[in-house]
């Protein structure tokens, strides 16, 4: 950059700025060959675009994005939101390099069921809404539409055939046979019953299923008095069905349509799930790997998603969303614009919402995490470690190093083992770190090392080419004082530090002889495994100092829940055969006990699954 605001380039940045308006509108950056590689929308244009050109403000990507900029166009809208329209339109139909983009261009699935018709038929529809009928979703996938579709033949054996095969049969088919259809076809079952089947198919479907199950049992009662027992036995075998189908499909609490949308980032790899409940009922859920050129945080993933998934497509009344956005009042706007109906953007859930929206993110992360351990990307992201560090040679095989321990006490540390193929768990190793000072990480992992690398001097396992600690200069240097008392020395060292706001992606990166951070190319390939093996060692190390911690605060845990007397304890060991029982259940299962109100439930859970200090 050069030393003025204005980086001189072919682009005469401020020639352009100077008469540019302050109104709303989208700018597009483009190339020297005229490629769009950019793509923005803005409140204030000139205030917007200017921002870009002024070194002090901007990142080192940016700086890289602006060094490419032959061009600027602009579009004037009347409103921030029909910019955000626009630019959403835009990035769908261009692609730009540096913008996140959603690669997502089918349409979604939907149950249909057809009418006018005497015996309406079920079925699976894609597209254009143009058969008079009901149609009910949208489902995720083809997948979600076929399960209903089975559950549902399973409960209300309504038909599923086309029309042709319908008009035609003159004998009943296989799904007869085996009690998915009432043979309609051939006039096995009358008008009147089979209108009852499409009834209870509809309220299901509406997400009635406490209403129905009403209907039936009353049904059931009616049957049974009037001493028609098999007719009964049916009615019953139909409500024990639904309790089971809805105990899995229903959310407790909704009774809307809602989006719940969680994103999990590492550099430039994101991965974005959304489960979709409709009338209460959850329909399935779908993931998204938006293209991206660069590292973002999710929320900057999420704002850009959101206006380009519901672009062409009907939002539901509320999504709930992982990350706090900036920009949630606008596009809950815009999105109402479209929908023609209220639209609300939730960060802050409670309840049941929140195990929904934790669920969601769980999903995303361990997708997220299977993406990077992808074998032939794995390969890549080795060659571009090797780069990076400046290794020699290929590694083969890393290890990390991690401390957990909850304000001092059971403090345990974690080794992982990545090969070039990902995670090698048959070598991961704890050790519970003993005779060292409460909270003292750099005596941990000086223990943790010298331990580890004794076994090696045994045989016991191989070197690795790279040993990474997730620590900075102080945790380094220990690291290497435990390898010089074993007299090992042909192991590279790598500290981990998390950097000053602590965000994925702008991990620094501490050598055991160099007194500056390693200069690390933005958005590296190879940043995404260290931030992997990192996180994995993470993880192991939380796992067993919770194992540890557990097993002490175990054994008193009943004993020391507000509201819980011995009577209650006791029933609550009896319903679940014991402490381990009591320890798997959920805050449902648990208030399901006489005498345990669903608060007291959440504070027995709570007890069993709080969240450990690292």
């Amino acid at each position: 950059m050069a030393s003025t605001d204005i980086p001189e380039n072919a682009f005469d940045a401020k020639g352009f700025i100077k008469n540019l308006t302050t109104r709303p509108g989208i700018y597009k950056m483009l190339n020297e060959e005229g490629e769009i590689i950019y793509i923005g929308k803005a409140k204030n244009l000139k205030n917007r675009v200017s921002s870009y050109f002024k070194s002090h403000s901007t990142s080192i990507k940016q700086q890289t994005m602006v060094a490419r900029i032959a061009a600027v166009e602009v579009t004037v809208t009347h409103t921030e939101g029909e910019a955000l329209l626009l630019e959403s339109q835009l990035i769908k139909r261009h692609k730009p390099r540096y913008n996140i983009c959603l690669r997502d261009d089918k349409s979604y699935p939907y149950i249909f069921l057809s009418s006018p018709h005497d015996f309406p038929q079920i079925t699976f529809h894609r597209g254009a809404k143009k058969r008079g009928g009901k149609y009910f979703g949208p489902y995720p996938s083809v997948g979600a539409v076929r399960e209903s579709l089975k559950l549902l033949q399973k409960i209300f054996p309504v038909r599923q055939c086309e029309d042709s095969v319908f008009q035609n049969r003159t004998r009943p088919c296989l799904q007869y046979q085996i009690e998915r259809c009432t043979a309609p076809c051939v006039g096995l079952i009358d008008k009147a019953a089979y209108a009852q089947d499409v009834e209870g198919t509809i309220l299901f479907l509406e997400g009635k299923g406490g209403v129905l199950i009403e209907q039936l049992i009353v049904k059931m009662e009616r049957a049974a008095a009037a001493l028609q027992f098999e007719q009964a036995a049916v009615y019953r075998d139909q409500i024990g069905k639904l309790r089971a189908v809805l105990e899995k499909n229903f959310v407790h609490g909704e009774r809307g349509d809602v989006d719940i949308i969680a994103c999990a980032a590492k550099g430039n790899l994101a991965c974005i799930q959304v489960f979709f409940i409709r009338n209460g009922q959850h329909l399935g859920n779908k993931q998204f790997f938006p293209k991206m050129s660069d590292a973002h945080d999710p929320a900057a993933v999420l704002e850009a998603f959101i206006p380009q998934y519901y672009l062409d497509r009907q939002a539901p009344h509320e999504l709930i969303v992982s990350h706090e956005l900036a920009e949630a009042e606008l596009m809950a706007d815009v999105l109402a614009q479209q929908s023609k109906h209220g639209v609300a953007i939730s960060f802050n859930v409670r309840g049941e919402r929140l195990k929904w929206l934790q669920m969601a993110l769980a999903n995303a992360e361990t997708s997220l995490q299977n993406k990077l351990a992808d074998k032939q990307g794995l390969y890549a992201r080795f060659l571009n470690l090797q780069e990076e560090l400046g290794c020699p040679e290929l590694p083969r095989r890393l290890e990390c190093f991690d401390i957990s321990h909850h304000h001092g006490d059971q403090t345990v540390a974690s080794c992982v083992v990545f090969d070039r193929e990902g995670p090698v768990k048959s070598a991961y190793r704890r050790f519970n770190i003993e005779g060292v000072a409460g909270g003292d990480d750099y005596a941990a992992i000086h223990q943790a090392v010298l331990r580890r690398f004794k076994r090696l001097k045994q045989g016991e396992h191989e070197a690795p080419d790279v040993l990474f600690i997730d620590g900075g200069k102080g945790q380094v240097h220990e690291a290497q004082k435990a390898l010089a008392e074993l007299d090992i020395n042909n192991v590279m060292i790598v500290g981990i530090s998390k950097g000053p706001d602590r965000k994925p992606g702008m991990e620094k990166l501490i050598l055991a002889d160099q007194d500056r951070p390693l200069p690390v190319t933005p958005g590296a390939s190879g940043l995404l495994l260290i931030q992997h093996i990192r996180d994995e060692a993470h993880r192991f190390a939380i796992t067993g100092h919770r194992q540890r911690l557990g097993k002490i605060k175990k054994r008193s845990a009943l004993e020391s829940i507000e509201g819980l007397g011995p009577k209650r304890r006791q029933l609550l060991l009896k319903q679940f055969g014991g402490l381990q029982g009591v320890t798997q259940a959920g805050v449902d299962a648990l208030s399901s006990i006489d005498g345990i109100s669903r608060q007291l439930a959440q504070r027995i859970y709570d007890s069993f699954h709080h969240q450990d200090d690292h």
